[in-house]
């Protein structure tokens, strides 16, 4: 299928190779356009510009000195969102592994990460360190306008010959095992130019990205296609309701990266005061319900879907087209087939398994786990199931461990989730399976309401006109046997819902 374009020249004149890395970007960026802002903090009138951040990154690359080398693994624990791109791009422009972590993981949590990746150091500047975890040394930092102090300096700059920078995620997907995804830099640099030049990004959009910076999807098409086109990224801590529409309008906003949880939570608010500089808003992560869709419509919708493997962006809307109810795109940079259990290739229209292949996508995960998912011509199994229509869009309709065998009857979870996502109360909809004696397995809800603190009378009308919608829409094999009013379930540290543990804790009702 499709590739993503590569820019051969920039705006400033100079050339730009398919394989240029990282340092080399940031350097090009500060000779061309040193006072242009490449970094705004939301909630301060804190900016870096390009020549600031060639500076800091530098910076890094010098002092993280001769006792974390070229090659080895340094931990992101950082919670400000201006100081962890300083770090995790000084890291990886210096030719070492940034591992990004969530600031609220526990010490636990980072001692067993660390046990993962092996032998790494530890920047940390939002809470007191331990003197040591598993052998591995903690370093304190701080900073001083994004400049770092607290290592010891002696290497000095990336030299020619250092291995390239990378990035290694921690993913866990839906199973709550944790698999290593390593991404080489030129990896992140292939998709970062794909997310600009598809999004069609200049040195005059101004994106805002609430969303964690330990994530992929923040880091790639936050932080790297901004730098690629020589824009500028409005960075949050997180997502703020009130006030939103106005920060937008004050900061010239001309793009939004957003996740569907929050872009309901927008369009069940009283009014949608979408500011005039707003091109388009890119929806990742998980697939966006109809209605909140159709309640944009108004507004430029770039439905997405992407996974860690892949850097981040497997598919997206055209810019120039429209947002197809149930679709997440055509493949960009990359292709997409759909296959049966045998491997083999199934007709248009069809539901299968997604495998996926390119340059942006990887070629194993680290330390050789679950290497069944991979074939030997570089295709990747995403565990995901979908279809892809006549015009290449593609539509997901679940995780191939989320499918429900009811008696014989398979029951996609996706399909019930969007009929209950029909009604305004509710903003988010999760359906697992719960073992049966008789049918093998059944469906069940929980419906996370778009008020949180209803009462039981409410809840208890919430759930029975959901029933009597889904009667309405559904055949009854895919109808719940139950739908639970709840305030939340499980989720990992990005915000993920982990459908594993939502179905243990079905199956113990």
């Amino acid at each position: 299928m499709k590739s993503a374009k590569v820019p051969a020249a920039t705006d400033d004149g100079s050339t730009e190779s398919p394989n240029e890395s990282l340092a080399a970007l940031i350097e090009r960026r500060a000779e061309g356009t040193p006072d242009a802002v490449y970094l705004e903090d939301a909630r301060s009138d804190r900016a870096w510009t390009y020549s600031a951040i060639a500076r800091i990154t530098g910076e890094w690359a010098s002092l993280l000195g001769a006792s974390t080398p070229s090659g080895s693994s340094v931990i992101v624990d950082v919670g400000d969102p201006l100081d962890f791109a300083a770090a995790h791009l000084g890291i990886v422009a210096s030719g070492r592994r940034s591992i990004p972590v969530n600031p609220d993981l526990t010490w636990d949590e980072l001692a067993r990460i660390s046990s993962l990746a092996g032998d790494v150091a530890v920047v940390v500047t939002d809470r007191d360190a331990p003197g040591e975890i598993a052998g591995v040394t903690i370093a304190g930092v701080s900073f001083e306008t994004g400049s770092p102090t607290g290592f010891d300096s002696a290497a000095g700059r990336r030299e020619a010959d250092a291995p390239t920078g990378r990035v290694l995620l921690f993913t866990s997907g839906s199973t709550g095992e944790p698999k290593g995804v390593e991404l080489p830099e030129m990896q992140l640099m292939f998709v970062a130019r794909g997310v600009a030049d598809h999004n069609a990004l200049t040195e005059q959009d101004r994106g805002y990205n609430p969303l964690p910076l330990f994530h992929v999807n923040a880091e790639v098409v936050g932080l790297l296609a901004t730098l690629v086109a020589g824009a500028t990224l409005v960075l949050d801590r997180r997502f703020h309701r009130t006030g939103f529409w106005e920060l937008l309008r004050d900061r010239r906003i001309t793009w939004l990266n957003a996740v569907p949880a929050m872009l309901a939570v927008l369009a069940r608010g009283d009014s949608i005061d979408v500011p005039d500089t707003l091109r388009f808003i890119r929806s990742a992560s998980a697939p966006l319900p109809d209605a909140v869709r159709e309640t944009l419509e108004h507004v430029s919708l770039v439905v997405s879907y992407g996974m860690t493997e892949a850097a981040s962006q497997i598919t997206a809307t055209p810019l120039d087209g429209s947002a197809r109810p149930g679709s997440v795109g055509v493949p960009v940079g990359c292709e997409v087939e759909v296959r049966n259990v045998d491997r083999s290739v199934v007709p248009r229209g069809e539901v299968g398994a997604l495998w996926i292949r390119g340059p942006g996508i990887i070629r194993g995960y680290y330390h050789g786990r679950v290497a069944d998912r991979f074939d030997a011509d570089g295709w990747l199994n995403t565990n995901d199931l979908g279809k892809i229509d006549d015009d290449d869009y593609v539509y997901l309709v679940g995780r191939a461990d989320d499918v429900i065998n009811r008696g014989g009857e398979k029951v996609y979870p996706a399909e019930v989730e969007d009929v209950l996502l029909r009604d305004s109360r509710v903003r988010e909809a999760v359906v697992v399976a719960r073992p049966d004696l008789i049918l093998n397995q059944v469906p069940v809800a929980y419906v996370i309401p778009a008020i949180t603190g209803l009462d039981t009378a409410a809840a208890e009308r919430l759930g029975g006109d959901l029933r009597e919608r889904c009667e309405r829409e559904l055949p009854r094999f895919k109808r719940p046997v139950e739908i639970s009013v709840v305030d939340d379930v499980p989720r990992a540290p990005t915000g993920k819902v982990q459908r594993n543990r939502v179905r243990e804790m079905a199956a113990s009702e």
